[in-house]
């Protein structure tokens, strides 16, 4: 393969849908993604009060089987994998020996297989489905179970807003009503295999569909005629990226990084010291674990504008004419109508309602109020 050749952006089965809808696609994490079909307002507000549509395909599946797969995850991810009950799924985190993060996982435990052993499916963020599956590859020496790259054996498509358990249950045979938050069932949609997941990354409730790719395009479409009567939009990843900042959902790259503990993030309740046996980075983040308890780092916080102009990632917090800390992820929020940012900031200044702070946008002091995460909770 030539250097250029391999440059090329990877395309999901939906590729030629996308193009067909219109959609303006962008290059993400070495993928050809739709970065939005109309206008991104109009995706986000759909989510929020009816339901969007999303190709997810650029996510990176991992398989892990063996007599000691529960073991071996046990060992290689922050959380406690053993404990987690076929049908069911666990947000975790792979980190390094040095305690940072090297990604946000989903990790489902699927039926047994035929030999009784455990199946797991470890999800990965698409920018960093390689060093997850390089760093799982490593880690399993000694271990009886076996890690398999299963990115190009799935499509993912999400159903996510309000809308979605109306529009998904006349298509399937599974029970959604019975199917709670990070489940997983096997069943069909639209006569299609699927593994079905309540899961998702907009703060909605919604349906995660892992199939074939060659039944991508007849799901997506079955999945858009069931939907006429709801208001169900195909949605792009500009939306998911506006969907998550309200729900207060980190994003790898901006609230997670691998200068980054899960402590220094405040998620360190992913970390489970009580499982049994060592795992990767164990010493590292107990003492990350006790500098958090005693002097806590910098806290991840919302901040809300008093005006117009939209913080990015990057831009400098700001109180008292000091630098207080640093901005992760900034846009405007179509729900609260204002523009919106969460930022790690020391301390002293992390409680809701703290006076004068401030996002040094292009050398002008922005007034913001701090506030707690998420901006956005949905009503259950």
């Amino acid at each position: 393969m030539s250097s250029t050749e391999s440059r090329e952006p990877r395309r999901t089965a939906l590729d030629a849908l996308h193009r067909s809808l219109g959609a303006t696609m962008t290059d993400f994490a070495g993928w050809d993604m739709p970065l939005r079909y109309g206008s991104e307002r109009e995706e986000h507000l759909a989510v929020r009060t009816r339901a969007g549509l999303f190709d997810l395909s650029h996510m990176g599946e991992i398989t892990v089987t063996g007599a000691e797969a529960a073991a071996f995850l046990n060992h290689a991810l922050v959380g406690n994998i053993a404990s987690v009950g076929v049908g069911r799924a666990r947000y975790t985190m792979i980190c390094q020996a040095d305690g940072g993060i090297l990604d946000d996982l989903i990790v489902y435990r699927l039926d047994e297989t035929e030999a009784a052993s455990p199946t797991y499916m470890v999800v990965a963020n698409a920018s960093n489905a390689q060093v997850v599956l390089d760093a799982l590859t490593e880690r399993v020496a000694g271990f009886d179970a076996e890690v398999r790259d299963d990115r190009d054996a799935y499509a993912l498509l999400a159903v996510q807003g309000p809308e979605s358990p109306g529009i998904l249950k006349p298509l399937t045979d599974a029970d959604l009503d019975g199917l709670k938050y990070y489940a997983g069932l096997p069943g069909t949609v639209a006569g299609v295999p699927a593994l079905i997941a309540r899961t998702g990354y907009t703060g909605e409730d919604g349906f995660e569909l892992f199939v074939k790719p060659e039944h991508a395009v007849e799901l997506w479409q079955a999945l858009t005629k069931a939907g006429e009567g709801a208001g169900l939009i195909p949605c792009g990843l500009s939306c998911r990226d506006t969907l998550r900042l309200e729900a207060g959902m980190p994003l790898y790259g901006h609230e997670l990084t691998t200068s980054l503990t899960p402590f220094d993030a405040g998620l360190g309740r992913v970390v489970k010291f009580e499982k049994d046996g060592d795992f990767v980075g164990r010493t590292a983040l107990e003492a990350a674990a006790e500098r958090a308890a005693s002097a806590p780092p910098r806290v991840l916080v919302g901040l809300v504008a008093e005006g117009r102009r939209v913080p990015r990632a990057g831009y400098p917090v700001v109180a008292g004419g000091q630098v207080v800390g640093e901005v992760t992820s900034g846009a405007p929020s179509p729900t609260l109508g204002k523009p919106i940012a969460m930022a790690y900031v020391d301390a002293a200044h992390a409680a809701p309602g703290t006076p004068g702070v401030g996002v040094d946008i292009r050398g002008s002091h922005e007034p913001y109020e701090v506030v707690a995460l998420p901006f956005y909770k949905r009503q259950k």
